[in-house]
């Protein structure tokens, strides 16, 4: 989706922007960055980019006017004309510090970006990109002279590790762009960078279709289920093992054939039915029952369904199908067990 084998790094602006809770302030540059070092622009672009490559994509989004999201119209000046690109990207992080009012945000620095030749979807566009860095690392150096070496350490970025990304590229700016995020700090207490600073909504594509659905199945299995029906844990494994299954041998979803599949038993598919209309209209889901499957959203997505059967602190039973192999039961004096069933020990 996302390719960036021809990219530049055409221009840079660097401000340390700090907690405003804690009036730590803006340090603002006066001028823009000047990259003249092929080497450092190599480690730059691999510092800034590489963590993006199949990332969910959203918009710009504002409850009343999309012109009225400050960062959509700073990028869309940005856009129309370059020349001012270091004062725009000062009002940015004159906004992003407005933002970081949480207790919980670091301080850091925050590079905004102007890359030529990127390619989303197969479209060669221009983008904008914003890097926050917050977390900082201790490198050592080790200085040779002839004869002995001296050891010293270094404060400074990981650029294997980026803390927080944005990538706007110059494509449906009608819709409010397209764009593709990085936050390593998964915390919803934190998630003024997506919400506050940036103010996104998901992009309504088949990755977000796919990434939705599944997350109400999962949401279904483990939370309701139990509560209507006498199901064991391995039975709910059971369930979410068949969901990802649905998805991962499939082209295109279409829900019918995917409640048919999974739960079987019309009683539980009636049930999933009211769930899953109480659930879009509660959390305001973006809600489609027929689109093609996204094989990036189901790899993501598959990393949160549980599969493990945690038994006290003894033993993890990692459970990945044919749950007629496992079986519960009671001891008559009141111990518990399963029960497994195989054919060969590796």
């Amino acid at each position: 989706m996302i390719e960036f084998t021809s990219v530049k790094l055409n221009k840079i602006s660097v401000h340390r922007v700090g907690n405003i809770l804690r009036d730590e302030g803006l340090l603002l540059s006066n001028e823009g960055v000047l990259i003249d070092d092929e080497i450092t622009s190599t480690l730059l672009l691999k510092y800034f980019l590489s963590p993006f490559s199949n990332n969910e994509v959203y918009n710009f989004n504002h409850i009343t006017k999309l012109a009225f999201n400050e960062v959509y119209s700073f990028v869309t000046e940005i856009f129309s004309n370059t020349r001012n690109f270091h004062e725009i990207s000062i009002e940015i992080a004159k906004h992003l510090y407005d933002k970081s009012t949480h207790p919980k945000i670091s301080g850091g620095e925050l590079c905004v970006c102007y890359f030529n030749n990127s390619y989303f979807e197969g479209v060669q566009v221009d983008a904008i990109g914003f890097f926050k860095s917050e977390g900082k690392d201790v490198f050592l150096k080790f200085n040779s002279n002839k004869e002995n070496y001296k050891i010293k350490h270094e404060d400074g970025v990981n650029i294997n590790k980026l803390d927080k990304g944005c990538l706007v590229f110059n494509i449906n700016k009608e819709d409010g762009y397209k764009i593709c995020i990085i936050d390593s700090n998964k915390s919803g207490d934190t998630q003024y960078w997506k919400n506050e600073f940036l103010n996104l909504r998901p992009t309504s594509d088949d990755y977000h279709h796919t990434q939705n659905f599944m997350s109400i199945a999962k949401e279904f299995v483990t939370k309701q289920l139990n509560q209507e029906y006498e199901v064991t844990k391995a039975d709910q494994i059971d369930y979410l093992n068949k969901s990802v299954d649905y998805f991962k041998a499939n082209d295109r979803f279409e829900e019918s054939e995917f409640t048919q599949k999974v739960f079987q038993d019309p009683s539980v598919i009636d049930s999933f039915e009211k769930f899953k209309t109480e659930y879009v209209q509660e959390n305001n889901i973006d809600y489609n029952s027929d689109f093609d499957i996204s094989s990036q959203a189901v790899k993501k997505q598959a990393k949160v369904f549980k599969k493990i059967l945690k038994l006290d602190k003894n033993f993890h039973i990692y459970i990945h199908g044919n749950k007629d192999l496992i079986e519960k039961g009671i001891e008559s004096d009141g111990r518990k067990y399963y029960k497994i069933y195989y054919k060969e020990e590796e």
